[in-house]
């Protein structure tokens, strides 16, 4: 085995990779094509009911009548209670933290137009960087708003009953178009594909076509032998990111409000893990078609279902809750539309991002552990 690593076997690798894939034009026609395709097939809204959406309240009125239409939320299978605020910019930096999806702004003089029986404004802001959840919470809102009413109707609190107007805002994408949803998870779908498609047969075609035999009689170490091997389909993949924003921005003028280099470094990240969790299952199995479908079921469809692109994640059981952890397209997906709509800074996004690179770097090691350069 050679002592130290060596870039110029990693080159001759690299070229050699991109020679395959070259030679491959239909498969790199797919994956260049992909986003484009995807984004087309996936442009419309698809709605789910939600429940315990987590709801802050900011009660300036703080009186018997504003407490009642606080319980109407409290006491709603809809709506969860997280925090009281005496502030909208703790609102705001709520609603860029996650921790809420609404905020409810009630008026100091809202007892006084109650009794009055003068129109009430009720102030309602909500996270538009969801589209569809974000058009569910403001109807939801509305609908309460509509029980309030009835309820101070039937207690005929004056002779003129008093009306509450409720006012929702959705902040990051007011107008809750839902194709701004596309590009985030369209982009994480790509990127698995990618993977289950190209690097989960990388190692295991050259098993079955037999040059894995004259790789190994060669001096090549793993790290170069995986890095080689992953550094082709990477190009790709960033390809694919930045066909899938300008596609995102010329179809469907969707938005992208914070760096662009914060996106390139979150799909850097989620790429090197995807990739090699690809390459990790080439490697163990050493058969095409088994690595491709293996990482199908256990990449695409969870990435398709289990990362809050289709299906809210807040709306499923608390076991598939905690299962969807496992995998990184979660939190790629999320990082993703907040700098996309909500525009926000590493700082916001660290955790995430934490967990992504945990991921990658444990996929390269396994990777690397797995690959041995010998004959069994």
């Amino acid at each position: 085995m050679p002592d130290s690593f060596s870039f110029r076997r990693l080159k001759a690798i690299i070229v050699k990779e991109f020679l395959h894939i070259l030679r491959d034009w239909r498969s790199l026609a797919i994956a260049i094509a992909m986003p484009i395709m995807m984004l087309l097939l996936f442009g419309y809204a698809l709605n789910i009911d939600l429940k315990n959406i987590p709801t802050a309240i900011i009660d300036y009125s703080k009186t018997p009548e504003s407490r009642e239409l606080i319980s109407t939320f409290d006491g709603s299978p809809y709506f969860k209670i997280r925090n009281y605020y005496d502030d909208k910019q703790e609102i705001e930096k709520a609603i860029q933290r996650r921790e809420i999806k609404a905020g409810i702004i009630i008026d100091k003089d809202f007892a006084k137009h109650i009794n009055n029986g003068s129109p009430v404004h009720v102030f309602a802001v909500i996270d538009g960087s969801d589209a569809n959840t974000g058009r569910l919470v403001m109807n939801y809102i509305q609908a309460l708003g509509m029980i309030y009413n009835e309820r101070l109707t039937a207690k005929k609190l004056n002779f003129q009953s008093s009306q509450i107007n409720m006012k929702p805002r959705a902040w990051y994408n007011q107008e809750l178009i839902s194709t701004f949803n596309l590009v985030p998870g369209i982009t994480a779908i790509v990127m698995v594909v990618i993977a289950s498609m190209l690097a989960s047969v990388t190692v295991a075609k050259e098993w079955e076509m037999g040059t894995m035999e004259q790789l190994i009689s060669t001096p090549v170490r793993k790290l170069e032998m995986t890095l080689g091997k992953a550094i082709p389909l990477y190009v790709i993949g960033i390809a694919d990111v930045m066909i899938a924003a300008y596609a995102g921005m010329i179809f469907f003028d969707v938005p992208l409000r914070g760096e662009p280099a914060l996106v390139v470094l979150t799909a850097t990240v989620f790429l090197t893990a995807v990739l090699f969790f690809g390459l990790f299952l080439s490697i163990a199995l050493k058969k095409q078609v088994l690595a491709n479908q293996i990482a199908i079921m256990s990449g695409f469809l969870p990435t398709l279902i289990l990362s809050g692109f289709v299906f809210t994640i807040a709306n499923m059981p608390l076991p598939i809750q905690i299962i969807t952890h496992l995998f990184p397209a979660r939190y790629f997906i999320s990082i993703l539309r907040d700098i996309y709509l909500k525009g926000v800074g590493f700082s916001m996004l660290f955790t995430h991002f934490s967990f992504l690179t945990v991921y990658a770097v444990l996929m390269i090691v396994l990777a690397n552990k797995k690959l041995k350069l010998r004959l069994d």
